[in-house]
Order: structure tokens, then C-alpha cells, then sequence
């Protein structure tokens, strides 16, 4: 709960100094305003040792003078906070169910602030700036035109893989981003269809389409053979049937029509065209997202679409 509440503090005090800085001067001795500290790690070295002294001993004060913790009380329920921690304010909470919806959305919170907070200092490092730039670098970059900029990051390449311009490198990636989104994709549906629907009659010889468990438990249950015949069909789709042809754009393959139904219709030239193949590359990144989440849960719970109630060896359970 600490951390979670100082890393809400700190990333909210990553984000405002862009937008607004106190005005007059922080160190008059030192003739140093506050609009002349930099936002993010530059400050470190800019705000005076006095300074950092008096930070020190206030979060000192406050963490072992009012805010001090009661064996009596629930973890991070301290007396002298009412709601957000405003001293002496009201409370307690008198709605139970409100209450408790509100705690679980502050840990929930603090644990999304943990991992912001470290990704904001990991990129300010590495980039030595906070602003927008922060997200795409400090190098202009040669594919800010191509498709899957958008909103709200714009061009996001953190590592910096493009930085050289390598129009070849780039082709590659993009289509590997592409395969491995439609797959995806695909896993996606193969997930979710088996719960509600399965093909009639035998998958083999004694083991019918209906015995098949969803999900990872599938491994086990389908022959060998049958995975057989699945690596070879991928393997003639992918080598023979949709070819790769360095003349057309990635993923566009001469056979494949709209949605990669084979020889189907073309989409015409325009910003129809532009918006749907952009829906695709921002579909197919959720889906790689989404796909080992599910796989996560699954190897966790034991089961496709369980609760997370089915973790039995979770380290939160009492």
C-alpha cells in the first residue's frame, strides 16, 4: 500500500510539471526557480542538498509522526487520515460494499503506479527526457508515415530499433508483426468458439471432437498424427499457397483477397483501405496481448475460461 501510494504521487509528479510549475523561486539563495527545474531525473541533480534535506526530514515526519502505523488497524488505515488521506478529514467509509470497492480500485491503482513509475525513470533515462519525446526517442525517426502510428503514442519504438533507417529491417519486422498478429488473432477465436461451439462427430479413431478440452488441456488429447496433418497444412498454406512476393506490400499476398479469403475481392485505393489495414495492426497487437494472457491464465487455473478463484497455489491465498 505505501509503495502503490508514493508511486501514484510520483507518477502524477512525472506528468503535471509539464503542464504546470509553481511560480517564484524555490532556492532564493541559489537564484533557482522553479520553472528552471527540469521535470524527471534531471532534477536530481539540480534541486540544492537543503532541499533534499528538508524533503527527507517531511516524508520523515510524516511517516513516523502522523501517519503511524497501529497493529489495531487495517494495513494502511491510520487515524489521523480520513478518505485520501487528507489529515482528520471524514470517514470512516460508512457504505461497506462502497468501502471495499474503493480499497481494491486504491491497490489496483497503486499496483498499475509501481510499473508506470519504473517505465517513466527507465525511459527518462535511456532518453534523457520526460515530454512527449520521452515515447519515441530523440532521433527523428524514417517510418513516422508508415502504417500502425496511432493514437495516442504516435511512432512507439522505445528501443530505438528503427533509429538506423533500415528500410529492409523494417519490411521484415513488419511482417513478422503482421504473421504473428493474424495468428494470434486466430488463437484468439480458437479460444473462445470451443465454449460454445464444437464440430459433430470424431477427431480420431475413438475420441470425438466433443471429449477435446479447451485450451491447453488440448495438447494432450490430440494425436499425433493429427498434429501431424495440422504442421503440414500451416506449412503448405504458408510456403506455397500465400507466398512471400518482396514486390507487394507485407502480409498482401497475391492469392490472399480481403480478410485472406483465397482469390476474394480486393479493397480499392484510399483511406477506407488506410483506416481497415490499421485496424488490423492495432487488432492483431491486442491479440498477441490477449492470447498469452489467456495461456497465463489457463497454465494457472488449470482451465480455459476459469476464475481466478481455481489458483489454488496462489500466493494470496491465506
Amino acid at each position: 500500500l505505501k509503495h502503490g501510494r508514493v508511486s501514484m504521487f510520483a507518477t502524477m509528479g512525472y506528468i503535471v510539471p509539464e503542464y504546470f510549475k509553481f511560480p517564484g523561486e524555490l532556492s532564493p539563495s541559489a537564484g533557482l526557480e522553479f520553472k528552471d527545474v527540469p521535470n524527471g531525473l534531471a532534477a536530481i541533480s539540480k534541486v540544492p542538498a537543503l532541499g533534499w534535506a528538508q524533503w527527507f526530514i517531511f516524508c520523515g515526519l510524516v511517516d513516523f509522526g502522523l501517519y503511524r502505523a497501529d497493529p489495531s488497524r487495517d494495513p494502511g488505515d491510520y487515524e489521523n487520515a480520513g478518505i485520501l488521506g487528507v489529515p482528520n478529514a471524514s470517514g470512516p467509509m460508512q457504505d461497506a460494499e462502497g468501502r471495499k470497492r474503493k480499497l481494491n480500485a486504491e491497490l489496483a491503482n497503486g499496483r498499475l503506479a509501481m510499473v508506470a513509475i519504473m517505465g517513466m525513470m527507465f525511459q527518462d533515462g535511456t532518453f534523457g527526457t520526460t515530454g512527449p519525446d520521452m515515447w519515441g526517442g530523440l532521433q527523428p525517426f524514417a517510418f513516422e508515415t508508415e502504417l500502425g502510428v496511432q493514437a495516442p503514442v504516435g511512432f512507439w519504438d522505445p528501443a530505438g530499433m528503427t533509429k538506423d533507417g533500415d528500410a529492409l529491417a523494417f519490411r521484415r519486422r513488419r511482417e513478422t508483426e503482421l504473421k504473428h498478429g493474424r495468428v494470434a488473432m486466430l488463437a484468439c477465436m480458437g479460444y473462445i468458439t470451443p465454449e460454445y461451439f464444437k464440430f459433430p462427430g470424431y477427431c480420431a479413431t475413438d475420441l470425438s471432437f466433443a471429449d477435446i478440452p479447451n485450451g491447453l488441456a488440448a495438447l494432450s488429447q490430440v494425436p499425433g498424427a493429427g498434429w501431424l496433418q495440422i504442421f503440414l497444412f500451416i506449412g503448405t498454406i504458408e510456403k506455397w499457397f500465400y507466398k512471400y512476393d518482396a514486390s507487394r506490400a507485407p502480409g498482401d499476398f497475391e492469392n490472399g483477397g480481403v480478410l485472406g479469403a483465397p482469390n476474394g475481392s480486393r479493397m480499392v485505393e484510399g483511406p477506407a483501405k488506410t483506416r481497415k489495414l490499421n485496424a488490423e495492426l492495432a487488432n492483431g497487437r491486442l491479440a498477441m496481448m490477449a492470447i498469452i494472457g489467456m495461456f497465463f491464465q489457463d497454465g494457472l487455473t488449470g482451465q480455459a475460461w476459469a476464475d481466478w478463484s481455481f489458483y489454488h497455489d496462489s500466493p494470496l491465498r491465506g
